[in-house]
Order: structure tokens, then sequence, then C-alpha cells
């Protein structure tokens, strides 16, 4: 498709760097977009949360920056700033308008190169109490703050790169050392590790000369290479549990393992997820929600990433009494749409023009682009994978759709059904 035919430059750095460039000069502003491949994924059992930490530390100053005085050089230059954990990469982030693309690169290159100059023990401390706190108040006291994290543990075994939390165990960020900072920094910090995308009003003879300025002289350390399977068994019984919180209205979720992202069957399972919950007439939504009246809200969700992924429905119960009767309900819609006759095609239409639209709209946005550039470059190693992307949608029908709920949702899965504690 000649609309998403973006135009990328991909280079390499002496160094391993990976560089990826995108010109579009309708406006005067330029993403800069830096990957690291490392993520929650590769955290181990006792040492969980350690990417997340990192990134805080990230923005705690290097060799000739000052603490914190990344986003205050961004912010007065007139841009914004940030960074992100999952279980796949770190990112780090800033948008900016493009004749400030030079503060930018010194900035990420300083603290790719020099961060373990600047880095000590009161830093590291302080940090770590910051993401105790995020934990403790957006997890542990938060009303289905542990949702996300019991799931997990349920569907995945714990030597599997989904167990544990991004943010990680609280015992484990207590631990977490000075030693262990520099050490993960010197493993997975390098730049043949990274990614490093600049998109907007650039020309490109003029920025691969400024990254190379700034980064080509950055020594590269060797990186761990990590021993993460990239298949795992599925789960081999059903699993429940009930967990008993501060909340007055109980929620009931159920979960299957599925596969991993760019996977074949990934657009099927985001359709699936659509036409059950994606609107007030799709196959759950309708009949718990409207003509039942049994739920205040259900909910699909397909949540995959590079190594493996889950399918997720959540139900909030108006009536504690009718848990059984809304899984009942489920279930049988789901056995509905596998076997019987029914057409799907308008339903399919529907949400592949949802998603159609959404993803139209995202890559308007300089910054969600330059996102975009470098995790295409990441996962399928193809900046410019917008065309590919979009037209996987189309290969999606009813038939693929029933093929795939049957593929998975007739599987083992787990339960858990957070309940209203009785503190009396």
């Amino acid at each position: 498709m000649k609309t998403f035919d973006i135009e990328s430059r991909s280079h390499k750095l002496n160094n391993g760097l990976e560089v990826v460039l995108h010109k579009d000069s309708s406006l005067p502003i330029v993403g800069v977009n830096l990957w690291y491949r490392v993520g929650a994924a590769n955290d181990k059992p006792g040492k969980t949360g350690y990417a997340h930490l990192f990134e805080h530390l990230m923005f705690q100053g290097s060799q000739n920056i000052a603490k914190e005085s990344h986003f205050r050089f961004i912010q007065e230059a007139g841009g914004s700033a940030n960074g992100s954990t999952s279980r796949d990469r770190t990112n780090y982030y800033e948008t900016l308008p493009s004749n400030q693309l030079e503060l930018a690169l010194w900035l990420e290159s300083d603290r790719m190169g020099f961060l373990l100059e600047a880095l000590n023990e009161e830093k590291l401390e302080n940090q770590k109490s910051v993401v105790i706190n995020e934990r403790l108040e957006h997890y542990d006291n938060q009303p289905y703050g542990l949702v996300g994290e019991k799931l997990n543990s349920l569907l995945f075994p714990v030597d599997h790169p989904h167990h544990s939390p991004v943010i990680g165990y609280l015992d484990d960020i207590k631990i977490f050392s000075l030693k262990d900072a520099k050490s993960y920094f010197k493993n997975y910090y390098s730049p043949s590790n990274a990614i490093l995308t600049v998109a907007g009003d650039i020309d490109y003879s003029d920025t691969l000369e400024l990254i190379k300025k700034y980064f080509e002289e950055i020594n590269n350390e060797k990186t761990i290479i990590e021993d993460i399977l990239d298949s795992f068994p599925q789960l081999e019984e059903y699993k429940y549990l009930e967990h008993f919180d501060k909340v007055n209205v109980p929620q009931i979720y159920f979960g299957w393992r599925t596969n991993r992202l760019f996977h074949d069957d990934e657009v099927d399972l985001h359709v699936l997820a659509f036409i059950l919950s994606g609107n007030k007439n799709s196959i759950l939504t309708k009949p718990l929600v409207y003509e039942n009246k049994l739920c205040q809200r259900v909910s699909a969700q397909n949540d995959l990433s590079k190594y493996d992924g889950s399918f997720l429905i959540s139900a909030t119960p108006k009536k504690l009494e009718d848990i059984e009767k809304i899984k009942s309900t489920i279930f049988h819609e789901i056995e509905n749409l596998i076997y019987s006759n029914t057409n799907l095609e308008n339903e399919i239409r529907t949400a592949i023009n949802n998603f159609k639209f959404e993803f139209v709209h995202s890559i308007e946005k300089i910054s969600t682009r330059t996102d975009l550039l470098s995790s295409y470059k990441y996962y399928v190693n193809e900046p410019n994978w917008f065309a590919q992307d979009y037209e996987r949608f189309n290969k999606v029908t009813s038939e693929s759709v029933k093929n795939i709920a049957k593929k998975y949702l007739t599987n083992n899965f787990v339960e858990l059904r957070v309940l209203p504690k009785n503190d009396k």
C-alpha cells in the first residue's frame, strides 16, 4: 500500500548500535527513541524488577549530566521525555523541536556511555524507595492491583519469563545492590544491544553524522545472551484461585495461554477479543451486560510479547451470587461461537475497521511512528513493516476466528476470583 510506504534508512555503527532514520518534514519536530533489548523477561527468580528499577536509574544523571537534569534539559528545549519497561525491552524516548535534536542525542549517548561514573549508593537507594512506594501504591495497596501478578503466576511456571511482574517483587527490589546495578548495566546497556530510531524533520546525512559523533566511540561490552526458550508447553491442568481483597465489587477472570507477538495467530486473537467484548452488541457484552444484566462490564483482551502470550476474559458481576451463572454464560457463548454455523463476517468487519482506524490515526503522531519503527526493527528486523502490519487483518475470516477460538479457548485455563474481604 502506497499509504504506508514510510521510507526509513537503517545503519549499523562500528560498535554494533543499530540506527533507523525516517524523514517527515511536515512539522518541525523530531522523535528520538532508544530501545534496549532487555526487559522483565530477563529478570531471574530472586532478582525480579531489575529491568524496571534500572529504567529509573537511567534518569539519575551520568558523567556530564547532573541528577534528574535529563528531564529539565528536554523540557526547557520545548520537548518531553520518558521511559518505559516491558517484558521485552526498555525504552527511552524524547519528542522535541527538530533544531534541538543534538541535545537529545547528547543526553542519550552520555548515559549509554558514561552512566556508571555517576552512579552511587545514594542514587540507588533513592530510586529503590521510589519503586517500592510505586509498588505499594499501585499494586499491593490498590484494589485489584495484584490481579495481573496473580494471573501470570497461575498461567506461567516460575522459570517462565512472564511469571513475575514487570515491577518485581518487594523483597527482590529491596536487595538490589550497587554491584547488581553496575553488573546489569555492563551486561545489557551496550551499543550492540540497542536500537536508536530518529524520525521527523531531519536530514538523513546530517543526522547520521550527529549520531556517529555522539555514539560511535562508546565502547561495546559483551552482552549476555539469555537462554530463553522461544516456545513453552501449555497448561497441564485447570487452575483456580480465590483472592480476597479490600474491594466492594467482585471480579472474575479467565486466562488461557496463547502465543507470542507477531505469530500468525495474533490478528485472529485480536479480532476474537473485539467480537467478544468490543462494543455493546458483542458476543459477551450483549447477553451479560444488556440483556440479562448480570454484569457491570465484561472484557476480553489479548496480551502478547516476544516469548509467549495470554488471552484474558474478565467480568464484574452485579451480584456475588451470579458468578456461576456468568461463568456458564461465558463458556456457553464461546462454545456457540466455535461450533455453531453463525456467520461472523459483520462482527469481523467491524473489528477490522476499528483496528485499521486506530492504526492509521496512531501513526499520524511522530512519537508513535518512531516507536513503531523501533518495534518493527526489533521484532521482525524490518523498520518499514507498516503495510504488512496493516494488511494482516485482511486475512481474518469467520472460519479463522472460530478455529483460533477452538485452538486456544478449549484448552486448560486459569480462573481467578477477586472477592470482597470480610474484615469482621
